[in-house]
This record gives structure tokens, sequence and C-alpha cells, in this order.
């Protein structure tokens, strides 16, 4: 069944997200504080493994730096918020701190879900052949991230299993097509790509950065672009 890999992916960020608000009542805040830093930390590892896989880091950068300024152009970070704090403000009832939170949520772990070469190479495989196993494996990372990530960025992170599943369902769909177009070299750039903007989620996690990642999108894109033209 083509997207059955998808669902399994989806519903294992729902129930992962699930137990973690869960443990999160019984967490005093100090530990939270530090458990936080350890997920921080924990990503950006994540995002400097992804990185360090560009072959041509030249690419890489330049990717960064146009998909930056169209990003900030349209200001997709912006309408990545609107779009958190409306779906927050349904679910937290109008308040606007609750909502902001849930937003924050949403859209960091939305793009760490989506970044990683699991999601486009697995989704490929879902819609060519039917294998589900790199999605069900990719379903199991991202259900006990997804435990950790809601106890204590809320029921965003929940929330962003819709992301998973109009993105990671559109390319099964796409799959025939997207597959003659995705080269191995390309592949490369975008998991480094994406490793930068999961690198950034970490900063940002830490406080050490506020990198408005949502306007850095459009890299993952150039670079797909460039990599089929140049690499």
């Amino acid at each position: 069944m083509p997207g059955l890999g998808t669902i399994v992916n989806s519903l294992a960020i729902v129930v992962g997200a699930f137990i973690g608000l869960i443990i999160k009542r019984g967490l005093p805040e100090k530990w939270q504080e530090t458990i936080m830093n350890g997920i921080g930390m924990s990503i950006l590892i994540i995002g400097i493994q992804m990185a360090l896989k560009s072959n041509q880091i030249v690419a890489v950068i330049f990717s960064l730096t146009i998909g930056g300024i169209i990003g900030e152009i349209i200001d997709i970070e912006a309408w990545l918020n609107r779009v958190g704090e409306w779906i927050g403000q349904r679910v937290a009832g109008g308040r606007s701190e609750s909502s902001a939170k849930i937003a924050i949520g949403f859209a960091n772990a939305s793009i760490l879900y989506c970044s990683g070469a699991m999601a486009i190479v697995g989704s490929i495989q879902d819609g060519l052949t039917g294998d589900h196993n790199t999605l069900f494996a990719k379903a199991a990372l991202d259900g006990v991230i997804s435990v950790v990530l809601a106890a204590n960025m809320g029921i965003g992170v929940m929330i962003s299993s819709l992301s998973v599943g109009i993105y990671q369902g559109s390319i099964t769909l796409l799959a025939g097509i997207i597959e003659e177009f995705i080269t191995k070299a390309i592949l490369a750039e975008l998991t480094a790509t994406g490793g930068v903007l999961i690198m950034a989620i970490g900063t940002n996690t830490l406080g050490l950065t506020k990198v408005r990642i949502g306007n850095m999108l459009p890299a993952l894109i150039i670079v797909a672009i460039i990599g089929k033209f140049f690499l």
C-alpha cells in the first residue's frame, strides 16, 4: 500500500509526542531546562553529521545564501509562525503565550523531521516499489525524538505530524518524477544543506542564536537546482 510508511511515521510522532506530554507533567522545571539543553546539543550533533556529507560545500554555501535571500523576501518564517499560531490558538483556547510556544514547537519539529535524506529516499521507495522499510526506521527514530521534544516544546511537536504527512505523502505521489531528478550527488548536498538548518535548530534551542530557519528553507530547492545543472 503506497503511503503506508508515511502514515506509520506520522502516527509514531503523534504517539511519541503524547507520551512526552504526559512525562512533562511530572518533571520539575529545572529538569526540563537540563533536558532541553541536552536536546539542543543532540540536534546540533545530528545536523553536523548531516552537514559533513557534502562533497561540494560551495554548492551548500551558495544555496544557503540565495535561499536565505528568497526566504527573507517571502518571509516564510512569518507564514510558518502564523500557521503555527493559528493552530495553537485553537488548541490553547486563544492564549497568546501558549499559541506562540505551540508555533515554535510545530515549526522546529516540522523542519527537523522533513529535512533528512530518509524522508526523501523513503518516500520515493514507498511510492515506486511499496518498500516501507526506510520510513518504518524513520518512524522509530522520529517517535523517540518526539517524546523528548514534546516534553519540552509542547503539543506543537504532535501537530508537526501533519507536515510530515503532507511532505512525505506528496513525494510518494510524485515518486516517479522525483526519482529521475534526484541523483546521489544532489541527495548528498540536499542532506548537507538540511543538516545546516538542523544545526541552526540546535543552536536556537540552546539560546546561542536566533536564526530565522524558516526563511532559509528555499535553500533546499536551490541546492537541488544547482546540483541538477552543475554536479
